[in-house]
C-alpha cells in the first residue's frame, strides 16, 4: 500500500532555488511552499528519511535534497483526507494529480 503525503517547505526554497521558482510560475508569495510525495511507508518515516538523508540498500540517498534542506513538517490537512493506494502506479498519478490541483490553489509545489 501507498500514501500521498504533503510537506511544508521553508519560502526560502523559492528565493534559493531556481529550478523549484520556475516549476511554480503561479506562486505570487502568499501561500505556502509544499513539497508532494508518494511512499510505501508512513508519512512520518518518510519525512524522517528526507530529513537525515537516508540510503537505500544500494547506496543511492532516497532523501529529497529540497526537503533534507526546506523541508518543516508534514501538512496532514492537505492529505489526510486520501486513502491508501495499492499500485505504486496509481500511487505516482495521485501525487501527480494532487500536486498540480494545489499549483492551481497558488501553492509553490514541488514533486518527482
Amino acid at each position: 500500500m501507498y500514501s500521498i503525503y504533503v510537506i511544508e517547505l521553508s519560502k526560502k526554497v523559492f528565493t534559493e532555488n531556481k529550478k523549484f521558482r520556475e516549476a511554480n510560475p503561479q506562486f505570487n508569495g502568499v501561500l505556502e511552499c509544499l513539497y508532494v510525495g508518494m511512499t510505501s511507508k508512513t508519512p512520518k518515516e518518510r519525512f524522517k528519511q528526507h530529513k537525515y538523508g537516508t540510503l537505500s540498500k544500494k547506496g543511492h540517498n532516497i532523501s529529497s535534497k529540497i526537503v533534507q534542506k526546506y523541508g518543516l513538517y508534514l501538512r496532514g490537512s492537505l492529505f489526510n483526507h486520501l486513502d491508501p493506494i495499492k499500485s505504486r502506479a496509481e500511487a505516482l498519478k495521485m501525487e501527480k494529480q494532487l500536486a498540480l490541483e494545489l499549483r492551481r490553489k497558488k501553492y509553490a509545489v514541488w514533486y518527482n
